[in-house]
């Protein structure tokens, strides 16, 4: 009888690791890169960047103004997804930058979608 449930262990610990076998799963996409290719939250994030960021600062061309050009490669302070995110949210002290918190209609999601326009349309940096 034990060597009957060695066998049946054994068995299963065999099964479980084949499955293993083939090669990693493939890489999950970021939000941001999920919405990049969804053209409706691309033009979201559009409609959203022109009527709120460009409507007050930054622009959608390179303008002498006192606001970051945001698709170019030289970004000032951070230029990960996750450090945009968290700047639009909280802000930049000592600057006009205010935070915007989650005080979006869909709240994060939208800023999401405001970052994945801005990559969709950021110039080639290589």
């Amino acid at each position: 009888m034990k060597l009957v449930a060695a066998m049946c262990v054994l068995l299963i610990l065999t099964g479980l690791t084949a499955c293993g076998e083939g090669g990693a799963a493939p890489d999950e996409l970021t939000v941001v890169e999920a919405f990049m290719q969804d053209s409706e939250a691309v033009n979201r994030g559009q409609a959203l960047f022109i009527g709120t960021c460009a409507g007050y600062c930054h622009k959608t061309t390179p303008e002498e103004t006192d606001a970051l050009f945001l698709f170019d490669c030289q970004w000032k302070h951070g230029s990960g997804d996750q450090e945009i995110f968290d700047i639009v949210t909280i802000g930049v002290p000592n600057t006009r930058m205010v935070g915007f918190g989650s005080n979006f209609p869909d709240g994060e999601d939208d800023l999401w979608k405001i970052i994945a326009y801005l990559r969709i349309n950021q110039q080639d940096c290589s």
